[in-house]
Parts: C-alpha cells; sequence; structure tokens
C-alpha cells in the first residue's frame, strides 16, 4: 500500500508518500479501507514531534478516518467485509489500509459521506464528551468558545447550541467569526480585541460565562478563565497556540470555578464503550441536522503537504480539510 510517512518529525514538505506493508487485522482488530482521513492540528503537532506523546519513527500520521472493513480479527464480532465505518486510531490513517481496535470502530449511518465520517468522530465525540460528561452544559447557560472556527471550535459550537446553550464565539479574522456564526454561535468576538474580556462581560450582562471551551491555551487561557462566572467550568482541551499555560490557583477559589480536563484519547482507553454510545447519539443528532462537520476542501492523500500546509497556516476557514483515496 502507500502511506504518508513521517521518518523524522518535522514540517510536512519532510514527510514522503511512500510504499508501505499493508497491515493485517490481528486478534480483536479490523482492518479497514481508508476512504477518507481527517486534518487535524493534534496529528500534525504528533508529525513535527511536538505533541506530549511521540511515537516511534517511521510514523504514519493520522487519527480519525472512514471507510469500510476488509477483514476482520479473531474474535471479532458485530462486523463483516463492506461494513461502512468510521474509526480513530493512534496514527495509521493516511495510508490506503489501517488496523484498528474494534471497540475503535462504529458502523456509519447509510446517509453520512466518508467525507463527513472522517472528521465526526474526535471533533464532534471531544464535543459531546467535553459538554456532556465533563461541563454538565444546562440548557440557558452561556458557553464561549474559544479558537471557535477550528475543528473543536465547531463542533462544540454545534453541540451546544443542540444542548440549548448560548455560544459566544472568539475567532481571530473575520472569516472565521463568519464560519462561527453559521455553525449556530449566537455572537461571535474578535479574539485579538483589547476590549475582549470587556465584550464578553457585556454579553453576559456582567455574569461572566457558565463554561469556555479551551483548545487554545496560551494567553488566552487566563483571561477566559477570568471571564467565567460563579460556579463556572473551564474545558481544557489542547494547546494549538503553542504554549501550556499557568493558572493563579487563586481564581478558582474566588469563583468557585473548576479547571477540568478534556482528554478524548484516554477517555477511549478508560471509557471505549460510553465513548462509543456518545457517537450513537451524535450520529442521531446528525441525523436530525443538528450537528453537521463543515469541509473546507478535500485533497487526493498524494496531496497531503499541501492540505497539510492550509491547516498549519489557517487557512482553511471555512471547516476541516480531509485527505481522500479514490
Amino acid at each position: 500500500m502507500r502511506a504518508v510517512t513521517v521518518t523524522e518529525f518535522g514540517p510536512p514538505d519532510t514527510f514522503r508518500y511512500l510504499d508501505a506493508p499493508e497491515p493485517e487485522a490481528g486478534p480483536g482488530q479490523l482492518l479497514l479501507r481508508v476512504r477518507a482521513a481527517g486534518i487535524s492540528y493534534v496529528d500534525l503537532l504528533v508529525a513535527q514531534g511536538r505533541y506530549q506523546v511521540k511515537p516511534p519513527l517511521p510514523y504514519i500520521p493520522g487519527t480519525e478516518f472512514a471507510g469500510e472493513v476488509v477483514a476482520t480479527g479473531d474474535g471479532v464480532s458485530g462486523f463483516a467485509p463492506g461494513d461502512r465505518v468510521v474509526a480513530g486510531n493512534m496514527g495509521g490513517a493516511y495510508a490506503d489500509f489501517c488496523a484498528v481496535p474494534a471497540t475503535a470502530a462504529v458502523k456509519m449511518p447509510d446517509g453520512m459521506s466518508f467525507e463527513h465520517g472522517s472528521v465526526f468522530r474526535v471533533s464532534y465525540g471531544t464535543a459531546y464528551y467535553a459538554l456532556v460528561q465533563r461541563a454538565a452544559t444546562e440548557p440557558g447557560e452561556t458557553v464561549l468558545v474559544l479558537g471557535a472556527a477550528g475543528a473543536i471550535g465547531t463542533a462544540c459550537i454545534q453541540m451546544a447550541k443542540a444542548l440549548g446553550a448560548r455560544v459566544i464565539a472568539s475567532a481571530s479574522s473575520e472569516a472565521k467569526r463568519a464560519l462561527a456564526l453559521q455553525c449556530g454561535a449566537d455572537e461571535a468576538i474578535d479574539t485579538h480585541a483589547e476590549d475582549w474580556r470587556d465584550q464578553v462581560k457585556a454579553l453576559t450582562g456582567g455574569k461572566g460565562v457558565n463554561i469556555v471551551v479551551d483548545p487554545v491555551g496560551g494567553d488566552f487561557t487566563e483571561r477566559a478563565f477570568r471571564s467565567l462566572g460563579w460556579k463556572g467550568r473551564h474545558l481544557v482541551i489542547g494547546y494549538a497556540a503553542g504554549s501550556i499555560p499557568k493558572l493563579p490557583v487563586n481564581l478558582a477559589l474566588l469563583k468557585g470555578s473548576a479547571l477540568v480536563g478534556v482528554d478524548y484519547r484516554q477517555f477511549g482507553v478508560f471509557e471505549p464503550e460510553l465513548l462509543n454510545e456518545n457517537l450513537t447519539r451524535l450520529f442521531a443528532l446528525n441525523s436530525e441536522g443538528r450537528v453537521t462537520p463543515p469541509v473546507h476542501a478535500t485533497h487526493p492523500m498524494a496531496d497531503f503537504a499541501k492540505a497539510m500546509g492550509t491547516v498549519i497556516d489557517g487557512s482553511a476557514t471555512g471547516g476541516r480539510v480531509v485527505l481522500v483515496n479514490g
């Protein structure tokens, strides 16, 4: 098979599209033909050696994809060759084939395309886990979404609206704010506005927000935490800004607030059955038209460097970028 291959950590133009051994379905595994694979910021961090987990080299990137079952390993039930599935794995998706644990795959609804399925499992699964299990979002609460035009941001906007919340989106450009509003945000503010905290305060009538969705980190975390209201919850999802922030812990005391970690990878390790239950609920919301991944562009797998570049430079402002196999 052919696969995007990282032989040394670095930028995408150092990766290669090479022949690689075709994996096999081991015990408890599925062998899947990859039809479409989403590009996430985490994928790029891992491939560049900038993530907290560094895989051994050579490494095939890609954590989220959709495809068809080719073969089932010993002990696997409930799947058959030809089944259309969405799946997740810690690498291996940017290839013609990928072997994954059967617990990491879920059958797709008939009406869902491979392109949409490839960017559904991780971003929307994270959004559901964050807002339902970790934040216990209630109807009428206000959710502030940082990085609102990113994969997690757009999914959290749609998920928060499906839960009956009000959403304030924070994004760095007019195009990104327009996408956030298109995804259902009630208001959108400029991430770099000097009066950013004042705007948040005004939009909440001085009460502060109930929940912060934070896949950004860096200098943005503290000001968002300071914008929480009483008993607020700050969801830590990632560090797209590049640096891990530090917070004065007295803020949590003064606000009666909570800093809540959201690690979707470990959620899948420790609670795989609940993760798949969440996906079943998400598929129902998708069929109702309440959560739908925006796709910015699709690229052939061989054009991976160009596709990854649009994610790195932030030019993919219309949604997710997807690699496809013919």
